[in-house]
């Protein structure tokens, strides 16, 4: 959600919520205390299951809809509850977004708190969620210290009767290797002084990801370092659903792969480039282990300054049917 996009829903909002609209939020200080509490205390208890591993309990107070569908949950808990067990979590004031008519809203928006005449502010907050059925929804976002680095555990909650159940969960590290987005913002800017405009825009990506506790939510801050990456977004690097070309010279003769994502992840304690591109078919694991080696080294060819951002690849080649083999190699091993 960017703020050019937001000024005249800003205008609209800037003394009010967006009651009337169909879509509706309410912060915290317009919540009267006994709906505050039962979302703080909901959210509570359903980071207690998490933070226990019990993932069992979570499903049972989940809506149905997400309970007949838990396995990806389960899985986020899993991944995580190592590093949240034993963590005590801080509640930030929650939302509640009220999603009015009879059918499912393909794309429902929520403008939350007060705008200015740029757009967003400190406190506001934007909620863009698809395909949301009518009814009232509480979001909650936890910060959660724990021994593996900082966590925020942000909780959808949908309210049913008199009780608050699971709509979705969200886990996410706050720092990556050990850095927020203010250190990959500054250093996004330094590599955009150099001219190094790949590296850039890479680090802002990497920047908003870590300001945004859950990726439907957009804040001040997340729509400032859009609009600073947006200045430097490579023509010749995947994105919003754009493919691009990479062309590969090899012993048989040149090869395209179209690249179809690549964006920073931390690997352990270092920051890696996950690179994915179209393959029609990988059952030959060691053709596709050169393919994928091949990609790595025609990247750092093409773009030299990927060696200082970054400490290696994991290249994934993705067949029609979403299967990948994927190849991780340090960039000192790339030649």
């Amino acid at each position: 959600m960017r703020t050019g996009s937001l000024l005249l829903c800003a205008l609209l909002l800037a003394c009010s919520t967006s009651k009337g609209f169909g879509e509706n939020c309410l912060t915290s200080a317009d919540l009267d205390e006994s709906t505050r509490n039962s979302l703080t205390t909901a959210a509570l208890r359903d980071f207690s299951l998490v933070a226990k591993g019990d993932a069992t309990s979570l499903r049972q107070g989940a809506v149905a809809s997400l309970a007949a569908n838990f396995s990806g949950i389960e899985a986020r808990i899993k991944e995580k509850q190592s590093a949240l067990a034993g963590a005590k979590a801080n509640v930030r004031p929650p939302f509640l977004l009220e999603a009015e008519g009879t059918a499912a809203i393909p794309r429902a928006e929520f403008f939350c708190g007060v705008f200015g005449s740029e757009g967003q502010t400190r406190d506001s907050a934007v909620f863009t969620l698809s395909n949301l059925p009518p009814g009232k929804y509480g979001v909650v976002i936890l910060d959660a210290p724990s021994s593996k680095g900082p966590f925020t555990v942000s909780l959808v909650l949908q309210q049913q009767s008199s009780d608050w159940k699971l709509w979705d969960l969200y886990i996410k590290p706050a720092e990556s290797t050990g850095h927020d987005s203010d250190w990959f913002a500054a250093r996004a800017r330094e590599f955009q002084a150099k001219g190094q405009r790949h590296n850039a825009w890479l680090y802002y990506i990497e920047a908003i990801s870590l300001a945004a506790p859950l990726p439907i939510m957009s804040t001040a801050a997340t729509d400032q370092l859009y609009d600073e990456s947006q200045k430097v977004q490579p023509a010749d690097f995947p994105a919003d659903g754009k493919t691009t070309d990479l062309s590969v010279g090899t012993a048989a003769g040149a090869a395209t792969y179209k690249l179809t994502a690549l964006f920073p992840e931390s690997v352990g304690n270092a920051l890696d480039l996950i690179v994915k591109y179209q393959a029609a078919d990988i059952s030959d694991t060691q053709q596709t282990y050169r393919n994928n080696v091949a990609v790595m080294k025609a990247l750092v060819a093409k773009y030299p300054e990927l060696r200082e951002a970054f400490a290696g690849f994991v290249v994934r080649a993705v067949d029609p049917s979403g299967h990948d083999y994927g190849t991780l190699l340090a960039m000192k091993e790339i030649k």
